[in-house]
């Protein structure tokens, strides 16, 4: 350590003599990261099912997911807590979800020990960790993960992202927003979109937006420091928002149901290595209608909800190249350690008729399929809060069984990519061990050689 720089509480090393000629200056030693440590991004998707990538078998276009994959590693054994919050809380603290108080989402409360909503400051966040070795840290998109009476204007907001050692935040509070209207906060304030849907406004583009400038404010100034950011879809969550063009081209793909979805993705499973090759696929689900007994306007109807899906996913998959490209721009790419995983798996929280107001799924009011097929031409826009069948969330959890907030596979078993060209020599290869969202924390400071911290904040 050079003389001019001293450890906070550490005595003045330098000289205080009667004139400025015979006195040496020293300055307390900021946190400054280690020469050359990576960047970290976490990419999570919101209700993304084992299935439903490409380089996870899927039909869905996701080519710049896959490229990561062909840079890194893919994980065939990842789990999460089958939930949002829950997971989340693993991911950013290393910890299980019941020691965070996250046996459910925020608004799933209980008002018992580990199921109280409140995530213990002991139990600190990546961010924190990382915010004290010297990184820049940025949350951006879906939170989730405030107690749900914390989230108005009248706080408290010790429990935000600014308040959990995130330095900017640009996103929403709760589990999931309208994409052309969405809920927004930048920081602790609530602000508006700045463009309207019909200016082109859709969620995604403009969380990329924010993410790109965040990064650049900083490294223009200090090219050398690492940042940490915590980038959230709203995407894959309902509802399935995305501009038409991108649903239209899936036209016609899915006219054969869900079960063909399966078969297909199951097959390309095996051919990826993804899946062992003697695995059989989970039956057919009893709660899910056989496509072939659907009447025509029912398939009709669901084959279009799957199409704005599945160009919703590309949609995203787009945007989330134009963030890996931006780093690629800056020189940052190499040195970025970014792991991709869902939070849970796919949603079936569209009922086996899938909805264009996923509200009367939450208050148990019967879908009306007359009504549904009226608003066909408009789904994916801004006019409904949509929803698949869930014949298609079993789909996008081939080869499991069952869904998100259920505890089969096909709600715990998630895909992972990790990337990190700098640090890892391995490429476009496939991890089967067992591992689960809480060893993310402890995998990012074992590559950070971070020894993690006894104290947070005292």
């Amino acid at each position: 350590m050079p003389l001019n720089e001293y450890k906070s509480g550490a005595a003045f090393p330098g000289v205080i003599g009667r004139t400025a000629d015979v006195s040496t200056p020293a300055w307390p030693e900021p946190n400054r990261a280690a020469e050359g440590a990576p960047n970290v991004l976490y990419l999570v998707l919101d209700d993304t099912g084992f299935g439903q990538l490409g380089c996870y078998g899927s039909p869905i276009a996701t080519p710049h997911l896959d490229a990561l994959a062909a840079d890194g590693l893919r994980y065939s054994n990842m789990h999460t807590t089958a939930l949002c919050s829950p997971s989340r809380s693993c991911m950013l603290t290393g910890r299980n979800h019941h020691s965070n108080g996250l046996a459910c989402i925020t608004e799933g409360s209980m008002g018992y020990p580990g199921s109280n909503g409140y995530i213990p400051f002991e139990n600190g966040f990546l961010s924190e960790i990382l915010l004290q070795k010297g990184y820049n840290t940025y949350a951006v998109g879906k939170w989730h993960l405030t107690p749900a009476e914390a989230t108005s204007a009248a706080g408290p907001y010790d429990r935000w992202p600014l308040g959990r050692g995130f330095e900017r935040f640009y996103g929403f509070l709760g589990g999931d927003t309208h994409q052309y209207y969405p809920e927004l906060v930048r920081d602790n304030t609530q602000v508006e979109p700045e463009k309207t849907p019909e200016q082109g406004y859709h969620l995604t583009p403009d969380l990329v937006e924010k993410a790109k400038a965040m990064i650049a404010d900083a490294k223009q100034v200090a090219p050398n420091k690492p940042f940490f950011m915590y980038f959230c879809t709203g995407a894959m969550h309902a509802p399935h928002h995305v501009p038409k063009e991108w649903a239209d081209k899936y036209k016609g793909q899915f006219d054969d149901g869900w079960d063909a979805y399966r078969e297909t993705a199951f097959a390309r499973q095996k051919e990826l290595g993804i899946i062992p090759p003697d695995t059989t696929l989970s039956r057919h689900d009893p709660d899910v209608q056989d496509w072939n007994t659907l009447s025509a306007d029912e398939r009709k109807l669901y084959a279009r909800m799957m199409e704005v899906f599945a160009g919703f996913l590309e949609h995203t998959d787009h945007y989330i190249g134009e963030l890996i490209e931006f780093l690629k721009e800056l020189g940052e790419y190499e040195n970025t350690l970014i792991m991709v995983i869902s939070d849970n798996g796919a949603s079936s929280e569209g009922g086996p008729t899938g909805s264009v107001n996923e509200g009367k799924f939450f208050n148990n009011v019967p879908e009306n399929l007359e009504q549904n097929l009226a608003a066909i031409d408009d789904i994916g826009g801004p006019k409904y809060f949509n929803h698949y069948p869930w014949g298609w969330t079993h789909a996008g959890n081939t080869p499991f069984r069952r869904w998100k907030r259920e505890t089969y596979r096909g709600g715990t078993s998630d895909p992972f990519i990790l990337s990190w060209p700098k640090g890892i020599n391995a490429r476009g290869e496939i991890r089967s061990q067992y591992a689960h969202a809480i060893d993310m924390v402890p995998t990012v400071l074992d590559a950070l050689g971070i020894e993690a911290p006894t104290t947070i904040r005292g």
